[in-house]
């Protein structure tokens, strides 16, 4: 019911942007295996368990996929590709047929193998979400990473039920399933519906890279040319602003861009962006008589959480606090 509950919500949620489709499937997916689980060691309904594993090996392609579109913007899938997350399914069905016993390990390559292949995709950090808005950034990196340690765990649920009836205690193994893969479902149901209000945008063409290798001095010259237009041109005011789109404008490619950033500044492009907020909500807290909302909505902001959290990280106090002191002094 939680899981049909965080659908809802997110169908009923207007991001300004097209849902992922994947991360949606995910917490259908999630509802139906849960509901298998209740069924199978609820009730002990048996034929559940010839399609019970064939949804589990669906439900690690679907967080791969949903996680790809945030790392790469929404492009449409090939037929080749989908193909290919297909066959852990393909693969479950055909040794529900001829060789079962070898499910629960197979289940566990499929959950380790995407699990590491989703965290290949994040391990540069939260600048690889360059079609995400810089204000999404934070909570959806966090759900990604989550939903990659939620197959992690899966992972070892079902090494234990493997175990478990290896050494002939499947009592213990209906416990684990009953209770670890309901939290894994919950977890990955949750990651997936709080990654998906992350506003992507569709791919772009990436502007052409320069011939010579970056250095510390190029680096320094394309952050200064950054600089410029985000100063000039206030390109941080922009809600639905990312790395891609930030690319495009300033006719610099994402990869060079963040890596300048990185280098000279040693933040990743959201917190620099996010600075150039604050300043100039900290300049019209102390200037003007706009209400916080106002002044959050002018620089950019969406969403008061996020506000504050970069307020509070940048100046250590609430955009409110900052107001009463500078009016003191």
């Amino acid at each position: 019911m939680l899981l049909i509950f965080f659908n809802v919500l997110k169908q009923t949620r207007d991001s300004g942007s097209p849902p992922n489709i994947a991360f949606l499937l995910l917490i259908l997916m999630s509802a139906l295996q849960s509901t298998l689980l209740g069924l199978r060691w609820g009730y002990n309904l048996e034929a559940v368990r010839y399609v019970s594993p064939i949804v589990a090996a669906l439900v690690s392609p679907l967080v791969y996929i949903g996680v790809s579109e945030f790392v790469r913007g929404r492009r449409s899938m090939g037929a080749k590709r989908l193909l290919l997350h297909l066959i852990p399914a393909m693969a479950i069905f055909i040794m529900l047929l001829f060789w079962p016993l070898g499910i629960d390990l197979t289940l566990v390559a499929i959950f380790l193998g995407y699990a590491v292949a989703t965290l290949r995709l994040t391990w540069r950090g939260e600048d690889v979400l360059g079609y995400t808005s810089m204000e999404d950034i934070v909570p959806v990196y966090r759900a990604i990473i989550l939903a990659a340690g939620a197959l992690l765990f899966s992972a070892v649920v079902d090494t234990l039920v493997y175990l478990a009836f290896l050494w002939d205690r499947s009592g213990y193994a209906a416990t684990l399933l009953s209770f670890g893969d309901l939290i894994v479902l919950l977890i990955l149901g949750g990651a997936a519906a709080a990654a998906s209000r992350g506003n992507v945008t569709e791919a772009g063409p990436e502007p052409e890279p320069e011939a010579k290798p970056e250095a510390d001095d190029a680096a320094g010259e394309t952050l200064e040319l950054v600089n410029t237009m985000m100063r000039d041109r206030k390109l941080y005011r922009d809600a639905n602003l990312n790395l891609d789109r930030l690319a495009r404008k300033s006719l610099i490619p994402a990869r060079q861009i963040s890596q300048a950033v990185n280098t000279v500044v040693g933040q990743n492009v959201s917190q620099y962006v996010n600075s150039f907020r604050i300043a100039e909500a900290c300049d019209l807290l102390k200037n003007t008589e706009k209400s916080i909302t106002e002044i959050m909505f002018d620089v950019g902001f969406q969403t008061k959480s996020n506000f504050n959290r970069e307020f509070r990280r940048i100046t250590g106090i609430t955009p409110k606090d900052w107001r009463v002191a500078q009016a003191r002094k």
